[in-house]
């Protein structure tokens, strides 16, 4: 724990053996957006024309390309098929092609996790509803109707990319098979019961995307025959732009939210504008890590990916403490953490409590920590980093089986607690 301004170090413990980070490493990720790529970054989705747009008629090929957008929805490809059209296209005598040669391809975040997860999805340059796709069920007459589709706010179009069918058992509940041109999953009736619905992680997230543009452009009228993805950045007309929200807002939601895609999003997109080309998401870790130990001076970070969800990655809980305290002055992190609630005595929130801390959290099985800045009431700022695991018990269960271990949640609690405890103290001692 330091004082932001004179950078002195007020408190340690254990503060210099590396620990998983968990979600908290999102933090760094952040701080290594906004290095290489700047607040006011927008990424940008785009369709192309492969050809003269004469008379209403593309004769070429229509592109769809993706820049790594992390929050491309629905919503915003049926306003580009609109704007497709309002740009005077009515026909494609050429293909369709989606291209997401922006970033890599990686079929999963960490292997390691349940194949059902929706926080474990594929990464792409072009990516959809957080390349999630939402499965509801319903019983009715003895049988279940099933649905798979791409909603957002206003839409909620079917999609075949993805399938599922109940099978007859209890376990397991999910399972997986790639059939090419399609995800394949399969529910265990036993655990359905009368209806429900939850979001499955979509891992042909290109098609994906392709599917539900070709929906909408074809309700105004716009019929399009898929083509094979292009071999290379594709070329021509720019037809229809999409603008994302600013980098910094971006990364706000994704500080509040935790999300993994955008995590990873975000920093593979700044390891290609910092090396000039895209990287893997295990090369883009690499290379984030040698930034944090060069630019941030976080000796001993060595991280895997840029979410946290890896729990292999390492981070001291003293250097991310001193990174913080290092970047207080920028002003551009601090804004963009989440407030965390300060409990009274009787262990509700207390909204009058005179600690106020932002923070990042994290949190794997028998891994919780927390990082971020602390304000006492006398307003002086401490920068913190809180990293508790037990790697013992990590090592006792299957993590891809998806059930919560024995004992997991009780252990959460009390580190939660402690985290409290220590913020309370600290608040108490150095600002009093």
């Amino acid at each position: 724990m330091i004082d932001v301004k004179s950078g002195d170090v007020l408190e340690t413990h254990d503060g210099y053996t590396g620990q998983p980070p968990a979600s908290v490493t999102k933090a760094v990720t952040a701080l290594y957006a906004l290095d290489a790529l700047g607040p006011d970054y927008r990424f940008e989705t785009r369709l192309l024309a492969g050809g003269e747009v004469k008379d209403g008629v593309l004769h070429g090929d229509l592109v769809l390309a993706g820049g790594g957008d992390p929050m491309l929805d629905t919503d915003q490809l049926a306003d580009m098929a609109a704007r497709l059209k309002a740009a005077g296209v009515r026909e494609v005598r050429g293909k369709f092609r989606v291209w997401g040669g922006a970033l890599p391809f990686e079929r999963v975040i960490d292997p390691s996790q349940p194949e059902e997860v929706g926080y474990n999805p594929a990464i792409s340059g072009l990516n959809l509803n957080y390349n999630r796709v939402h499965f509801e069920w319903k019983l009715s007459g003895g049988k279940y109707t099933v649905t798979m589709d791409a909603r957002s706010g206003k839409y909620r179009p079917d999609v075949t990319v993805a399938r599922m069918q109940v099978a007859a058992r209890d376990v397991p509940v999910y399972t997986y098979a790639d059939m090419g041109d399609h995800d394949a999953w399969t529910v265990a009736r036993g655990a359905l019961g009368n209806g429900g619905a939850r979001w499955l992680p979509v891992r042909k997230p290109e098609a994906y995307a392709a599917e539900v543009f070709a929906t909408f452009a074809r309700s105004h009228g716009i019929k399009l025959e898929m083509g094979q993805p292009p071999e290379r950045a594709p070329e021509g007309r720019v037809l229809v732009t999409h603008k994302s929200e600013t980098l910094d807002e971006i990364l706000r939601l994704m500080l509040l939210y935790s999300n993994n895609l955008t995590a990873e999003l975000c920093g593979m997109t700044a390891t290609a504008r910092r090396l000039g080309k895209p990287a893997s998401m295990k090369d883009s870790a690499e290379e984030m890590s040698r930034w944090a130990q060069t630019t941030l001076g976080m000796p001993g970070a060595k991280l895997v990916d840029h979410s946290g969800l890896g729990e292999t990655s390492r981070l001291r809980s003293a250097a991310l403490a001193q990174a913080l305290a290092k970047v207080h002055k920028d002003g551009l992190l601090k804004p963009i953490l989440k407030d965390i609630p300060m409990y009274g005595s009787n262990g509700q929130v207390n909204v009058a409590h005179p600690v106020k801390v932002v923070a990042k959290t994290g949190t794997l099985y028998f891994v919780s920590s927390l990082a971020g800045y602390l304000t006492a009431p006398d307003g002086r700022e401490l920068a913190f980093a809180i990293f508790t695991a037990n790697p013992e018990l990590r090592k006792g269960f299957d993590k891809g089986s998806g059930a919560r271990p024995e004992g997991a949640r009780t252990w959460n609690a009390r580190s939660k607690d402690l985290q409290q405890r220590l913020l309370e103290r600290w608040g108490r001692v150095y600002g009093s």
